[in-house]
């Protein structure tokens, strides 16, 4: 059975302490915050009307909760997230793939891929609704187009950035390039691609939540607009709020997936 050093234990312990105490100060940081605002609130020292407060959020999650809407917007923003992070991350994986590779395919794509990524995509909402109509579809397709090119280019740069005195040697031995994705670039690059899906999953939801301000009737980016329209502070920050904690979710969740591929590969 295998035992270890005494100063591996060590620095094993001094890991996990260092762990628990980023992990303190991240929740000591957040609790300070939220008493901070409920005494600034408390002592009217901000206007909650346009401010609101932890209290007032709390209040306006039981009032969305006793009309039974707030799981209701949740599903709606989950579902158009899921389905798009979920597209854009299979097709930014096989396009750039396919660009790694065509190296000529790539040199054709790149200032396109470029100007692409940096269209305004809300402005290119009206056009969207009239393509897709009006629906869930369009918001996904939002979604869909905020995320996807930044998926590329960042996938495609480190496939491309994968250490080239590694690849010359398999080309040396006779490696077929199939070999050489499969066996080199795409396992040298696993931690780039988990990293990518947290960017992937913040876009989603940026993408989401543009769309649903411009077509939704149910959401939480459909919430942040009533709630703006009718001038209720309270809902607007009760459901960035809520959107944060999905965000927080699903980042940990990626996380998760990281630490369970690294122990496979150990």
């Amino acid at each position: 059975m295998y035992t270890y050093s005494q100063e591996h234990k060590k620095y094993l312990k001094r890991k996990r302490k260092d762990k628990w105490i980023i992990i303190s100060c991240q929740i000591l940081i957040l609790i300070f915050f939220l008493l901070l605002w409920e005494v600034a609130a408390h002592y009217q020292w901000i206007n909650t009307f346009l401010s609101s407060s932890p209290s007032l959020i709390v209040k306006t999650f039981s009032s969305l909760l006793a009309n039974n809407d707030l799981f209701t917007h949740i599903g709606v923003t989950l579902y158009e997230t899921v389905v798009s992070f979920g597209i854009a991350t299979i097709l930014g994986l096989i396009i750039s793939i396919l660009l790694w590779w065509c190296p000529r395919i790539a040199k054709i794509a790149d200032p396109y891929l470029t100007v692409l990524n940096s269209l305004p995509k809300v402005a290119l909402g009206p056009l969207i609704i009239i393509w897709v109509g009006a629906s869930t579809n369009s918001i996904i397709f939002m979604a869909l187009l905020i995320s996807i090119f930044v998926s590329i280019m960042n996938i495609y740069h480190d496939f491309v950035e994968t250490d080239r005195h590694y690849i010359i040697l398999l080309k040396s031995l006779g490696a077929k390039k199939r070999d050489i994705f499969f066996k080199a670039v795409l396992p040298a690059n696993i931690s780039n691609i988990i990293n990518n899906l947290k960017i992937n999953i913040s876009m989603a939801f940026i993408g989401v939540i543009m769309g649903e301000l411009l077509v939704s009737k149910k959401g939480l980016g459909y919430l942040i607009m009533y709630g703006s329209q009718v001038f209720n502070i309270n809902l607007v920050i009760s459901s960035v709020f809520i959107l944060g904690i999905l965000s927080f979710s699903f980042y940990y969740l990626i996380c998760l997936l990281e630490k369970i591929i690294q122990k496979k590969n150990c």
